[in-house]
């Protein structure tokens, strides 16, 4: 009986660490926004604010499973180094697309105001850009992947409700399709992208 009573609070001790450092969606996205904003109100070079972000972006997105998402079909019909590959060269193409968009920004202020928890795995974050002299208001929603609640993942981002990765998934299908499929194709958009 003694040995029991123990496991069991051994079990509510871990349950309780459990919660203690799982980070919620909305506070995820909110930290993130804010280490953002932080660096592009930084009085740095656009080079050193884009390598700073794309510290960030390894933080908190999951890379790879935008990478592979956005490959749609296509990525059965690939073998390992194949995927190896397409990995490295889409977190390159990735990282640099982010970083230079968002390194045009000024002091962007963005207010997260509510979540919907879609299923144990995936949660909707809502944010609002706020309007400036030069832009209107932005509704961007972010779709985080909470399968480990301790480490939350940006998989996509909806921006007036476009998604970004069903967009770049569609960009990299017309590639494909205009190409007969050759993956090398893709291969060589994504490495003159990234060096150029």
């Amino acid at each position: 009986m003694k040995k029991q009573k123990f496991v069991l609070i051994i079990f509510i001790y871990f349950l309780s660490l459990l919660n203690v450092n799982s980070t919620e969606p909305d506070v995820f996205v909110q930290s993130t926004v804010n280490r953002a904003s932080k660096i592009l109100s930084n009085d740095i070079s656009k080079e050193q604010k884009i390598e700073e972000l794309k510290k960030i972006a390894k933080d908190t997105v999951d890379i790879n499973g935008i990478g592979f998402y956005t490959l749609g079909s296509a990525r059965k019909s690939l073998d390992d180094a194949q995927k190896k590959k397409y990995a490295i060269l889409f977190e390159q193409y990735f990282l640099k697309s982010f970083s230079s968009r968002l390194a045009e920004y000024t002091n962007p202020e963005i207010d997260v105001f509510g979540k919907e928890k879609l299923s144990e795995k995936y949660t909707i974050v809502n944010s609002l850009l706020k309007a400036t002299e030069q832009r209107p208001e932005v509704k961007i929603d972010w779709r985080i992947y909470t399968k480990n609640p301790e480490n939350p993942q940006i998989r996509d981002l909806i921006i007036e409700g476009l998604s970004l990765a069903r967009t770049q998934k569609e960009e990299f299908a017309s590639i494909l399709n205009s190409n007969n499929g050759d993956i090398n194709i893709l291969f060589k958009t994504l490495e003159e992208f990234s060096k150029n």
